[in-house]
């Protein structure tokens, strides 16, 4: 090899390059987000539930709000829950009502996992 000196000090940069970025950020995870469920709606209830329970909404909240395109598209207008309770299909009528806080409820957990909602490229950004 006649420029052995050269292709090993190349290959070394470029692996300093290379893995700069996770050397830097090692070490500095980002805070996990702590939704904030201090609604004025949320804190007069008596029993504080949603329409399904907390861990199906964390898991599967976006089927959920896909499921409920079927309201716009087939008509259909009411939700039955796994407990058998019925509530009508609407983002800004069911969800907001009590959520009505999107920046700290929503934007913090969709932030934190560098997820682009596009919700509100139908429906009218409530103020919160």
């Amino acid at each position: 090899m006649y420029d052995g000196n050269k292709i090993i000090t190349g290959l070394i940069i470029f692996a300093c390059l290379v893995t700069f970025p996770f050397l830097y950020n090692f070490g500095k995870a980002n805070a996990k987000p702590d939704p904030k469920l201090d609604t004025p709606v949320i804190q007069q209830m008596k029993e504080k539930r949603c329409i399904e329970t907390k861990e199906f909404m964390r898991a599967n909240h976006m089927q959920l709000l896909d499921e409920w395109r079927e309201a716009v598209r087939d008509g259909k207008r009411v939700y039955v829950n796994s407990s058998g309770e019925s509530y009508k299909i609407s983002l800004q009528n069911t969800c907001l009502k009590c959520h009505s806080n999107t920046k700290e409820f929503c934007d913090e957990c969709h932030d934190y996992m560098s997820v682009k909602i596009y919700c509100w490229d139908c429906h009218i950004r409530v103020k919160s």
